[in-house]
Order: structure tokens, then C-alpha cells, then sequence
């Protein structure tokens, strides 16, 4: 049996102000909509403007999701991605709202993703698609166009599958 140190089977106290992290949404929502303006204002649609070899700034609108998923539909989907971001946006803040003082990483994942959901949401309402303009390219292969909005949720994903790998480890030691 090893040692234990005093402390070592304590709870995690709760974070102070754990929806402080709400600013980091805020800001990737004011990043993500100043992008889609200024790219919408400044692009003609659909027409490729190389930055580098592998990289173009092409402005689509996606009525779809990610990688234009349920985009031939006749609008219906609007709505159901729209519903989709407001459950998660709630659900993902009460989560927020009860980080412990060592989530850090898992607070800024969460709210990453709600910062991009929250800018996709608006142009799904405003517009009735996404504005995507982020083109990747190489050898005649073209990654779906994407935004900011799409970073911040994807980062943010990364961030809860790391979190959820070495918190595991973390529990794991503490346990031991």
C-alpha cells in the first residue's frame, strides 16, 4: 500500500467564475463574424483568390453542415442544425458552470465550441446558410470550405478528447 498524502482523496473545488470562459466564446463569435463580413464583402462568390498553392480564399455558402451535410435538402434543416446549436450551446454552459479549479483546458474547449456554434447559429438564422471561405487544396483535392466558427468547434473538440485522455490518467493516479 503506498503512502497517501494528506489531500490526495479530497474533492476538486469548483471553480470561481467558471463562465468567465464566456469570453472566449464572445471573442471567437466577434472573430468569426467580422471574418464571414469582410470575406463576404470583399469576394465574389464562388471564386477562388490563391493565397498560397494549397490554399485559396473562396466564399461558399453552405446550407448544410459540416462537409455540406443535408445541404440538398429543401430548408428544413436550417431549423434542425439551428435547434441542435441552441441544445448545445445550453447544455455545454450548465457543464461550464461546474468546472472544477483544475479544468482549465476542458473550459476553453467548451467554450470554443459554443463561440462557433453561436457564429454558425447566427449566419443559419440571419442568412439561411453558413458563410464558408477557409479553402484548402492539394493535387486536384479540395477539403470542404470552412470559417472561423469551424476552428473554434474544432479546436474545442480536440481539447475534450485530450481532456478526457489524461483526465482519465489523472484519475487514474489519484486513485493509486
Amino acid at each position: 500500500m503506498r503512502n497517501r498524502k494528506p489531500g490526495d482523496d479530497a474533492p476538486v473545488a469548483p471553480m470561481r467564475q467558471p463562465l468567465r470562459w464566456l469570453w472566449l466564446a464572445a471573442a471567437v463569435v466577434l472573430l468569426d463574424l467580422g471574418t464571414k463580413a469582410l470575406m463576404s464583402s470583399v469576394l465574389n462568390y464562388g471564386q477562388p483568390v490563391e493565397v498560397l498553392p494549397f490554399f485559396n480564399l473562396t466564399l461558399l455558402h453552405n446550407t448544410g453542415a459540416a462537409f455540406s451535410f443535408l445541404a440538398g435538402h429543401p430548408g428544413w434543416q436550417r431549423w434542425f442544425f439551428a435547434i441542435i446549436a441552441v441544445g448545445a450551446t445550453v447544455g455545454l454552459t450548465i457543464w461550464m458552470s461546474r468546472l472544477k479549479v483544475d479544468e482549465k483546458l476542458l473550459g476553453a474547449s467548451l467554450a470554443l465550441i459554443i463561440g462557433g456554434a453561436l457564429g454558425n447559429l447566427y449566419d443559419r438564422l440571419v442568412h439561411g446558410y453558413v458563410v464558408d471561405f477557409l479553402s484548402f487544396h492539394a493535387a486536384g483535392w479540395y477539403y470542404p470550405a470552412f470559417n472561423v466558427a469551424d476552428i473554434g468547434i474544432t479546436l474545442g473538440a480536440i481539447g475534450l478528447i485530450w481532456e478526457s485522455v489524461f483526465e482519465g490518467r489523472k484519475q487514474a493516479r489519484r486513485r493509486s
